[in-house]
This record gives C-alpha cells, sequence and structure tokens, in this order.
C-alpha cells in the first residue's frame, strides 16, 4: 500500500509560478508510475504529468508541456511538479497519484489505484 499527500497549492496571479509537492511513504520499493492530475468544478479529472520512479522518463499532457516540470527526489521519496506561466484554466485540485506500472506514457487515471487528497490551486 503507498499513502501520498500533497502539498504547496495556492494562490497566485496570472503569469505566476507554484510548486507542488508529494510525499510518498508505504511499499512503495518496486518501480511505480508516478503523475499528476487535475480536477475543476464541472470538469472531468485530467492528467497533467507522469514518470517512471525508476527510469525518470517524463511525459506531460499537452496543456502542461512547457510550462510545467514533473521531478522525482526518490530519496526523499517526493515528488514535485513546478508550474510556470499559470493561467485561470489551471484553476482546479491537483493530485498526486501512483501506479504499480514501470511504462507510464497514456495512463489513466483508473491505472493509478493511489491517491493522495488532492491540493487547490486557484488563478486569477
Amino acid at each position: 500500500h503507498v499513502q501520498l499527500v500533497e502539498s504547496g497549492g495556492g494562490s497566485v496571479q496570472t503569469g505566476g509560478s507554484l510548486k507542488l509537492s508529494c510525499s510518498v511513504s508505504g511499499d512503495a520499493d518496486n518501480e511505480y508510475c508516478l503523475g499528476w492530475f487535475r480536477q475543476a468544478p464541472g470538469r472531468e479529472r485530467e492528467g497533467v504529468a507522469s514518470l517512471s520512479s525508476g527510469g525518470g522518463d517524463t511525459y506531460y499532457r499537452n496543456l502542461a508541456k512547457g510550462r510545467f516540470t514533473i521531478s522525482h527526489d526518490g530519496a526523499k521519496r517526493m515528488l514535485f511538479l513546478q508550474m510556470n506561466g499559470l493561467t485561470p484554466e489551471d484553476t482546479a485540485v491537483y493530485y498526486c497519484a501512483a501506479a504499480p506500472r514501470g511504462y507510464c506514457p497514456g495512463l489513466g487515471p483508473v491505472e493509478y489505484i493511489y491517491w493522495g487528497q488532492g491540493t487547490q490551486v486557484t488563478v486569477s
């Protein structure tokens, strides 16, 4: 079982930046896909970015490419999402998640069986 806790959300002006963090605990010694998702009111949950905990390859949805950076510190068991150039369209609850997979591109929310509680990001 893997436990995830997000932090770092808040309010920011258009064009600003935020860095989200996700602590990882539990039996996550094997290779996992670690990802960030977001959900705005009235919208479906959508993927933002993901990486492989073992290989470190990163994958981005179009909404994030060029603005967001996903990274992982295995020693500290932390996942990060650096978000730059934020717009009101980025307003959502952001979740970190883990999937017991080693190949991450194209995985949907249903493949991620471990989820954090979410952290609110508001851009105005």
